[in-house]
């Protein structure tokens, strides 16, 4: 049986909150509590012992996304490549966690497009997963899905989510989309909210997609209203769950929890391990929410029957709004001396040819912002936005995100 998941972003600390076994375990406890059976990790320090929380979790019923990326080794959205050295370290990430069971899956970007001047690093996104998924396979791992983590950008979102599966060659598509949506904010609702906008274009999306983060702050208390919707029957038959951003309370105020001795309210110290203790209300909203919705799920017989009859959908065409790339020109090979170009050449380019064969880390990335969580400076949801083990298969993909029973 499968059944849509519940979870929480997870980042006590920049580097890697992973590999303090005692505090994943009380963190573990309480999140079972709350209900959640997933957490997604933004970064990890793939030399770390992980057993002893990867077990934690195991043991509490939850499962792990995990962002293959570093602080350095992002694709940039404004100036992408795809070098050497950015996949030795994603791979790196990934041999440290495939071992575990309950790994669900794996991310090679997180919000890398961002603006329409962006879109052509979709290309490189999508080198990247083609790359981690035969570095996968001929390592002989089991089929961890590799997928990626969009910003909900609407001018770009619609073509995004078609042109990472597009192209008829599953070796070269992510295996699943996901998506940080914050467009339900208080009391609205799912035509409002725009959710009913992200399900029409959805339905019939050949992989498994779910939102990676969602839990806009703009009118607090935070009810979470919207996972009656996600997990209910407006969306529960296409989305496979939401992510709730996020544990830890921080200057932001999206966290769940604090520890003894966090003061945020007057700029103080984050304290970042001891006891969790719930945030009120807003962890017992979420708790009450999550309580009330009972997906019922499907056989695997039947959901393996639903999806069968579903075709990848065509690539798309540049669009006006700044949808660049234009159908299916041939994606970046790893450290190509090339500038990609959206409509099929390659354009010889020195930045480029520098990057990939500098000899050692290559980006200038590092965090987007300053703080321990990949998305830690959230505001309110943009307005500029549309308003509106533990793994199976499915077909070539082994859909570690879904929780069997």
């Amino acid at each position: 049986m499968i059944l849509p998941f519940p979870g929480v972003a997870y980042q006590l600390t920049e580097d890697d909150p992973l590999i303090n076994g005692d505090q994943c375990q009380q963190d573990a406890q309480l999140m079972k509590t709350l209900g959640a059976n997933t957490i997604r990790v933004y970064h990890v320090d793939a030399s770390g012992n992980h057993d002893a929380c990867m077990q934690a979790f195991s043991d509490a019923g939850i499962y792990a996304f995990v962002d293959l990326d570093t602080f350095n080794t992002y694709i940039l959205g404004e100036d992408p490549y795809w070098n050497k050295t950015q996949f030795s370290n994603y791979a790196a990430v990934l041999d440290s966690f495939q071992k575990y069971d309950n790994l669900a899956g794996a991310f090679v970007g997180n919000e890398v497009l961002e603006t329409p001047s962006d879109a052509p690093s979709a290309a490189y996104v999508k080198a990247a997963a083609r790359d981690m998924k035969a570095y996968r396979d001929s390592k002989g791992y089991r089929k961890i899905p590799i997928g990626y983590s969009a910003a909900d950008i609407a001018s770009l979102r619609p073509m995004l989510q078609d042109y990472l599966v597009c192209g008829g060659n599953s070796s070269q598509t992510i295996d699943f989309f996901s998506l940080n949506a914050y467009e339900w904010c208080g009391a609205s609702s799912y035509q409002v909210s725009g959710y009913s906008t992200l399900q029409a274009e959805a339905k019939s999306y050949p992989i498994p997609i779910f939102f990676s983060e969602t839990g806009c702050n703009t009118a607090p208390p935070r009810t979470f209203s919207d996972q009656a919707a996600i997990l209910g029957s407006d969306m529960v038959d296409t989305w496979s769950g939401a992510i709730i951003y996020e544990w830890i309370e921080e200057t932001n105020n999206y966290g769940l929890i604090s520890y003894a001795g966090t003061n945020t309210a007057s700029g103080g110290s984050i304290v970042r391990s001891g006891k969790p203790m719930p945030v009120t209300p807003d962890f017992s909203n979420l708790q009450s929410q999550w309580a009330t919705l009972s997906p019922s799920g499907v056989a695997l017989s039947a959901y393996s029957a639903s999806t069968s009859a579903l075709s990848t959908p065509a690539c798309p065409s540049s669009t006006p709004s700044g949808w660049v790339i234009n159908g299916n020109p041939p994606i970046p090979t790893i450290g190509q001396s090339a500038t990609f170009d959206p409509v099929g050449s390659q354009v010889p380019s020195v930045a480029a040819t520098a990057t990939a064969t500098a000899a050692t880390g290559s980006g200038s990335g590092g965090s987007p912002s300053g703080s321990a969580s990949a998305s830690a400076t959230k505001g309110s949801a943009n307005g500029g936005k549309e308003v509106a083990g533990m793994t199976v298969g499915l077909g070539m993909v082994l859909l570690g995100f879904v929780v069997w029973l």
